[in-house]
């Protein structure tokens, strides 16, 4: 059986509600140093929009780089959110309950931060206006409509909306809570916040059906979201790679792959920082970690097929381009640690019950998965524009500049300060949940023999 911890009501309130009542010096200048990182990439992005976006290594014909790698990255990210709240919320996984809600916040930040790459990447941030509305209002041009360069604001922001609502419900409770623990000016934002939440039966009943039915709404979103990414590429036909029909699933599960290790890792880190040590335990780890197998694995499936696919037909450029990416330095290094690190040694290592439930090899593992998936999104944009097109004479090949290091790793830096910031201010770790967890874990007597109310795995 699972580890148990038996906690009272206090103790849960105490501990989980740590983070906001307690100030500690660590945790401003951890803020204060992903700050100033924050504030450099906003300001080597307001310099490129100044001075042009020639001062980064984009050229012709590799016209997507850092930018759109991050993009893709950071919307793969955000699907931990549906992966690991939505669909354990409908299976009534228990182990789920200590990661739901950084899951669900990691969503926000990291469409958030996604949505910005796209601007940053057209120059000129102000004509991105131009995708949704005329852009010649006495004639009435309007964008392409049969463009998914068109459908992604659309389908990210309705994700969006649905993200914040799903994050905004399941939090209703615990804004109680805070609001009945804390005094001076916080005390009458956490009274509006809670919606006059006082937990009556009626309240609970209604607050569980909202969750129940956003969860399944956002189901379809969750699929649609990276499906309108991955046809970004699919539809340009003229690149060589990217006009493959597994494209769609092959985002969604590398996106949940990405996204569940994001989830696992900002645990992992926060866990000795507020003293998380009873609500998130080795048999967490090990759950999350024999769901990442399952998810790797069915990823890889998916990989090997869009391989095959592009071969199968023995097309020239195709073939080119494969022995581009496998045999051709730099991209062939890149190949070998993208495949690596992300799929051949993390998922051996979870293979053993020991890795599974080590704090420490938990963090390698999940961090070792999303520099691999950095670099699968890396290798598919630039080497399949790199061939885009036969020139005879060449602009530069891509190198990224420090403009783009700085914003990429700024926008790291971002999504970590947004996430620690939100921890000041509400439960990261759901007490609703906690609580309920504690009351399923009691024994209940099934004829002659008492067994625990909830099964878990061994």
């Amino acid at each position: 059986m699972q580890q148990r911890v038996t906690l009272t009501d206090a103790e849960i309130n105490r501990d989980l509600l740590r983070s906001i009542n307690e100030n500690h010096l660590w945790f401003w200048l951890l803020i204060g140093a992903l700050g100033s990182v924050v504030l450099c990439g906003f300001g080597a992005a307001a310099y490129m929009i100044y001075t042009g976006i020639g001062t980064t290594g984009l050229n012709r014909p590799v016209l997507w780089g850092f930018f759109i790698t991050n993009f893709v990255f950071w919307i793969g990210i955000s699907h931990a959110g549906v992966m690991l709240s939505a669909i354990l919320r409908l299976t009534q996984a228990e182990w789920r309950r200590p990661a739901t809600r950084a899951a669900e916040v990691l969503t926000v930040f990291s469409l958030m931060t996604a949505m910005l790459m796209p601007l940053i990447h057209a120059g000129r941030p102000w004509r991105v206006f131009y995708w949704v509305f005329p852009y010649d209002w006495a004639r009435g041009i309007f964008p392409n409509i049969r463009t998914p360069l068109v459908w992604d604001p659309a389908a990210v922001f309705t994700y969006l909306t649905s993200s914040i609502l799903f994050v905004y419900i399941a939090l209703v409770p615990d804004i109680a809570v805070a609001r009945d623990h804390v005094t001076g000016w916080r005390k009458p934002l956490y009274t509006v916040l809670s919606l006059g939440w006082r937990g009556t039966t009626r309240q609970w009943r209604l607050q569980l059906i909202a969750g129940i039915l956003l969860s399944a709404v956002i189901l379809p979103i969750f699929v649609s979201v990276h499906s309108i990414v991955s046809w970004d590429f699919g539809m340009a036909i003229a690149v060589e790679a990217w006009h493959s029909t597994v494209f769609a699933p092959y985002f969604v599960i590398g996106a949940v792959h990405s996204g569940v290790s994001g989830v696992v890792t900002f645990m992992i880190v926060l866990r000795p920082f507020f003293k998380w040590q009873d609500y998130i335990r080795p048999e967490h780890l090990d759950a999350l970690a024999k769901l990442l197998i399952v998810v790797a694995t069915a990823w890889f499936f998916f990989f090997w097929i869009e391989i095959v696919f592009g071969l199968y037909a023995r097309e020239a450029p195709e073939v080119a381009l494969r022995e581009m990416q496998m045999l051709t330095p730099p991209w062939s290094w890149m190949f070998v640690i993208f495949l690596i690190t992300g799929y051949l040694f993390p998922v051996t290592a979870w293979m053993f019950k020991k890795v599974r439930r080590s704090i420490k090899w938990m963090l390698i593992t999940t961090i070792s998965v999303n520099i691999g998936m950095w670099l699968e999104r890396f290798l598919i944009i630039v080497p399949g524009l790199a061939r885009k097109q036969g020139f005879t004479f060449s602009w530069g090949t891509y190198t990224p500049s420090p403009v783009e290091i700085t914003i990429v790793i700024a926008s790291f830096c971002m999504v970590s300060m947004l996430v620690l910031l939100f921890s000041k201010i509400f439960p990261l770790i759901p007490i609703g949940d906690a609580k309920e967890g504690q009351i399923l874990q009691d024994y209940i007597q099934i004829g002659k023999r008492k067994v625990p109310a909830v099964l878990r795995e061994e």
